[in-house]
């Protein structure tokens, strides 16, 4: 259902130039989070040096294939009084709620891994929250809309031991909170299939709002050889976003370019960012509007494929 830029991958390790000490020779650029910012289309890259240090690094674009990348990371604020201490702060998604910019991240720590939330309002830098819970996470995706009077989010309890020892998850709960501080588990959304390309599972962009329900593209790994990461969607019910409408059989995009299946990590594409064509005043889009996926490819480039609302829906449906 996606269909690939005929020049991807968009963006690249070579495509980061810059005199900043943590941004010379750049080994990976991926998993970017992505937002409608202005009349501009505005993504926040995923970057590894040659340390595996891991920086986040804004890009803007007119079109949203031609980038233009900051030559510095994106700066941390009220991380001080933090009781952990955080070696990665990675995989963001973006979610603009009424004026402000909310960025939820997957953050590495002691021992696990846990979801920070953040806010801007310029991308100039990110203040943090705070932490969203206690227990080992990822793939947390924050609602542009409260649900219910509260605000609403996907993520992905790692709880499931793998061969090369990390832990990783094949479910994604639905959680809520009143304050974005103090976040309570609440529902199970769906598991993985078992046999199938959605063994384990994880949110991607955060959901889209339209007339049939809360659409959602979401990762999925094949497990039962090497891993292999894809994409697929899921629509969910409007007023209880836990309950499952209609899930797609199929993968809607996987890993067969060179540049997907060769890299860091081997047959990944990894769905973060998604841009809609267009929103009415209600956050409703249209069934026509175009989407723009951007996704992380081996854990190295970054690549673009575009959709239409109406063809994601219907490849919920079997």
């Amino acid at each position: 259902m996606f269909k690939r830029y005929f020049k991807n991958p968009i963006i690249s390790p070579k495509d980061i130039l810059s005199s900043h000490p943590e941004m010379i020779d750049i080994s990976s650029v991926f998993n970017p989070g992505g937002i409608q910012f202005g009349n501009k289309i505005l993504l926040l890259l995923r970057v590894q040096n040659r340390g595996r240090d891991t920086l986040i690094v804004r890009a803007t674009s007119d079109d949203g294939v031609h980038f233009s990348i900051d030559n510095q990371p994106i700066k941390f604020s009220g991380m001080d009084n933090l009781d952990e201490t955080v070696f990665h702060i990675y995989d963001p998604r973006i979610t603009k709620i009424e004026n402000t910019y909310f960025v939820m991240a997957a953050m590495d720590v002691v021992g696990k891994c846990l979801l920070g939330l953040f806010k801007t309002e310029d991308f100039s830098s990110l203040e943090f929250l705070g932490i969203t819970g206690e227990e080992d996470n990822r793939n947390g995706v924050l609602f542009p809309e409260k649900i219910n009077r509260k605000y609403a989010s996907f993520d992905r309890p790692n709880k499931s031991l793998v061969e090369s020892g990390v832990t990783t998850g094949n479910a994604i709960w639905y959680s809520e909170s009143d304050d974005l501080k103090k976040w309570d588990s609440k529902e199970l959304v769906m598991e993985g299939r078992l046999h199938y390309w959605d063994e384990n599972i994880g949110a991607g962009p955060p959901p889209i709002k339209t007339h049939k329900g809360w659409l959602m593209v979401y990762h999925g790994i094949a497990m039962h050889y090497q891993p292999i990461y894809q994409a697929g969607v899921v629509l969910l019910d409007l007023d209880e976003p836990w309950k499952v409408i209609s899930r797609g059989r199929y993968n809607v995009l996987e890993p067969r370019e060179m540049w997907e299946m060769v890299g860091q990590v081997p047959n990944v594409v990894f769905p973060t960012g998604l841009i809609v064509d267009s929103v009415d005043d209600n956050g409703f889009t249209n069934s026509s509007s175009e989407i723009k996926l951007y996704y992380g490819a081996a854990d190295t480039h970054i690549g673009l494929a575009t959709s239409t609302i109406q063809e994601l829906i219907d490849a919920c449906f079997p």
